[in-house]
């Protein structure tokens, strides 16, 4: 059969169903919800100089073009990973024609991965967007305050978006297929809730990945002929992304199981079961962070000062897969669990944790020893702040006696170390009560 080819699939739906007003876009209501400060900014046509940071498929870059879209102001888009100096000097040098004409016209520059910036080339930013010429719009999926000189972060505000939840992904993959235009309206047909939770799953909270899945589904099942109708099934799903789905119920029972096998084969110091259960995980199509979220819980739960060095490496797992995904990072969450089985277990912070929040809940907020507060001023001192505080680094050892907890609660005790790994030797340290 000749293959027949619907002219909307010259571009791919995720580009085509980028949200054209920014009240279509969904999960970012503590920025454009009503009075909040992107419907705000839209709403006036204000446009500032901005860091939007967050997950992949949040809406970053739609949100940096309504940017454009509401000021009036000529936007200009750069990728800092494809275009290199001269693409940025030509940029600047339109920037500057604009601004010197009699409108005095800025330029809103949207910055894409602007965390691959070096030094220099930020520095160079800094007189243009404090004069007001270059309107700095970035666009981040690393922590600014760690990619973005000082200077130019300062001059900029830092917009926090969210990982798109389950109801948010369910609503973009409805307006897909009910539009006829630039979605998948009239081509889809008996497509059950199921299947719709099944590329929201599979998607790890990224709306462009979930329009792509779908549009990836519905090339499969319609055999390469892109003007006819075809049907979506959970096996036509799995087949078209490579994917096996957790046998989720109702409830969704089989993933917390199955979170609950990792975490116990860890606690239980089981290396092959660990890993075992991980991939199982990994291949039902379970969010890769949502499992090194867990690692990092566990890694202060179960391990805590045994090995202070286990949540480094669950942390460092979860970093990999955000920094380079999959396949690579796999093995990164892979030596983190075998580590974490393999670490001495200690639940002794745990349950210092559930005590002082009991003793807290018991006994309410007890007033600060006067010796251990701190005395700044005259009358502090006169009213004895401070007075009878002993500084530990004046006595041998750096050791002294005195209490710091509140009168009520001397005798207390809230961390007990084990005998394991490194609170053996913390606990023949500690001072006797």
């Amino acid at each position: 059969m000749e293959k027949m080819t619907d002219k909307r699939f010259n571009v791919p739906l995720a580009e085509r169903m980028r949200p054209r007003r920014y009240e279509d876009i969904l999960g970012q209501d503590h920025l454009l919800g009503e009075g909040q400060v992107l419907s705000e900014a839209f709403r006036t046509g204000r446009a500032f100089p901005a860091i939007l940071w967050g997950p992949p498929g949040s809406g970053k870059t739609t949100i940096a073009r309504m940017f454009g879209l509401y000021s009036g102001v000529e936007f200009r888009a750069f990728s800092a990973v494809t275009s290199g100096l001269k693409d940025l000097r030509m940029v600047v040098q339109e920037a500057e024609k604009r601004w010197g004409s009699i409108e005095r016209m800025p330029t809103l520059l949207f910055v894409d991965e602007i965390h691959r910036f070096n030094k220099a080339q930020q520095d160079a930013f800094l007189p243009h967007v404090e004069n007001g010429m270059i309107i700095l719009v970035g666009a981040t999926t690393e922590n600014p305050s760690f990619e973005v000189i000082s200077p130019l972060l300062s001059r900029m505000r830092v917009l926090v978006l969210r990982r798109l939840e389950g109801d948010s992904l369910l609503r973009i993959l409805e307006r897909a297929l009910k539009d006829r235009e630039k979605g998948l309206g009239g081509l889809v047909r008996d497509v059950s809730p199921e299947c719709l939770e099944m590329i929201a799953e599979f998607s790890g909270g990224d709306a462009r990945m979930a329009l792509n899945n779908l549009e990836e589904a519905y090339h499969f099942a319609s055999g390469g002929i892109d003007s006819g109708p075809a049907s979506l099934t959970p096996e036509i799903i799995e087949k078209a992304l490579s994917r096996k789905a957790l046998t989720y119920d109702k409830d969704g029972e089989e993933h917390y199981n199955l979170i609950s096998a990792l975490h116990k084969s860890m606690r239980g110091s089981d290396e092959q079961a660990s890993v075992y259960w991980l991939y199982r995980m990994l291949d039902a199509g379970e969010d890769p962070l949502f499992i090194a979220r867990r690692m990092i819980r566990f890694a202060s739960e179960d391990i805590g000062i045994a090995d202070p060095n286990a949540l480094s490496i669950a942390l460092a797992a979860f970093e990999a897969w955000q920094k380079i995904g999959p396949p690579e990072a796999e093995l990164a969450l892979a030596q983190a669990a075998v580590y974490l089985a393999s670490a001495p277990k200690s639940n002794a912070l745990y349950l210092a944790e559930k005590a002082v929040k009991e003793e807290i809940k018991r006994s309410g907020h007890q007033p600060v020893p006067l010796h251990i507060r701190n005395a700044p001023t005259g009358l502090m001192k006169r009213l004895g702040y401070g007075r009878g505080y002993l500084y530990p680094h004046n006595y041998p050892g750096a050791r002294v006696e005195q209490e710091y907890l509140p009168r009520g609660l001397k005798a207390r005790r809230f961390y007990r170390p084990t005998e394991r790994g490194l609170e053996r030797r913390l606990r023949r340290g500690m001072r006797k009560k």
